[in-house]
């Protein structure tokens, strides 16, 4: 279960519940992989509420890692989500809203 003090989230994906958390070392990866330069170009590149699928894939990727889960972004693309793109919108949304607050 997901601890939310810690920025964790639940959410199902693949057929299993997993648990997604944006660590120190997750959102190293999410700036580098989508060349956000800080965490701030990160946070700003995400409040407008555009997202690409591969902004969707990268955020939900580094997620899982960073909540121990061992998967590759190709691995993940190929995973059903619940909710589909829509689900998948909503977890990446409450990821950011639990790493960044209520400006994400």
């Amino acid at each position: 279960m997901a601890n939310t003090q810690r920025g964790e989230v639940d959410a199902v994906i693949g057929g299993e519940r997993k648990t997604l958390c944006l660590t120190l070392g997750a959102l190293a990866e999410l700036e580098a992989r989508l060349q956000a330069g800080d965490l701030v170009g990160l946070a700003e590149r995400f409040s407008g509420g555009r997202v690409s699928a591969r902004d969707l894939t990268a955020i939900l990727g580094a997620g899982l890692r960073g909540g121990g889960n061992a998967i590759s972004d190709d691995d993940l693309a190929r995973l059903s989500i619940e909710g589909g793109l829509k689900g998948a919108a909503e977890i990446a949304g409450r990821l950011l809203k639990a790493t960044f607050g209520e400006a994400a």
